[in-house]
């Protein structure tokens, strides 16, 4: 299932990803920095939600009080709960 999540407090401007059998795939940030959201993309392919977030909430970008990493946690956060709900 695909799922599109708009960050707040970051340079990037969106966030879409998939959720299948249970694991993170296809992660794709548009905007903010070029290599480093790609980089969080490929490490992230094939993780639990879970394990994702864990390992990327919190992180911070400078005095930001947030970042794209923490952004993609909370992305993740908000589509577990609208799939168990659907449940």
């Amino acid at each position: 299932m695909q799922f599109s999540y708009q960050p707040s407090g970051v340079c990037s401007r969106g966030i879409t990803f998939e959720l299948e059998d249970g694991k993170v795939h296809n992660v794709r940030f548009y905007g903010g920095c070029a290599g480093n959201t790609a980089g969080i993309s490929a490490l992230v392919e094939g993780m639990t939600p879970q394990e994702v977030e864990k390992r990327l909430s919190g992180i911070r970008c400078g005095f930001k009080p947030t970042s794209c990493p923490d952004q993609l946690a909370k992305a993740l956060r908000q589509a577990m709960a609208q799939t168990n709900g659907e449940k």
